[in-house]
């Protein structure tokens, strides 16, 4: 019996997803960009994170120059799950081009690896608040975070205030950034 009424909560968690992946999408100006996998998600949700990034998207699938916010919905994402799906698809276009096994290093570069994350042609962040006081990336966006600032705050991601967030930049514009120098 618990784990039917887990699953239905799942479920009902599932349907919210997809309703304001939706809902994102309307606002004029904005896109949306699931990444993750959908490998296990609810074929509803899958349609639905996908109808919102085509209806942001530009003529070939290429996000559009959106002057209002750029949304990236993580469902299904984990940072190990992204950098392993990243190099297969390194392999897969090194194979597809031609390419050996002996040629395969040269094409593995940090640049390449990069272009094929689930959020290839974006900035890696400047700043990463980490609600709820944990001092862990909890397998989250690890690639890209490796130069990022990181700011740690005890509030829950739903009780984080606008004050948190101001004090979060505020502690950001104060620091020197080194970028791995």
């Amino acid at each position: 019996l618990d784990h039917v009424s887990f699953d239905v909560r799942k479920g009902e968690l599932f349907g919210i997803i997809g309703e304001l992946a939706c809902a994102l999408a309307e606002v004029d100006g904005w896109s949306v960009k699931h990444v993750g996998s959908t490998e296990g998600l609810p074929a509803d949700l899958v349609d639905a994170l996908r109808r919102a990034e085509t209806a942001t998207a530009g003529d070939e699938g290429e996000e559009r120059d959106r002057p209002g916010l750029h949304i990236n919905l993580a469902v299904g994402y984990g940072g190990r799950s992204e950098i392993t799906a990243a190099m297969r698809s390194v392999i897969a276009e090194h194979q597809a081009d031609g390419g050996t096994i002996e040629t395969l290093a040269e094409r593995l570069t940090p640049e390449t690896i990069g272009e094929h994350l689930w959020t290839r042609g974006q900035a890696d962040p400047d700043l990463v608040i980490r609600t709820s006081g944990e001092q862990r990336l909890s397998d989250f966006m690890i690639w890209q975070s490796a130069y990022s600032e990181f700011y740690v705050v005890e509030a829950l991601y739903p009780d984080l205030r606008e004050v948190d967030l101001l004090r979060a930049l505020r502690d950001y514009s104060s620091r020197q950034r080194r970028l791995g120098r």
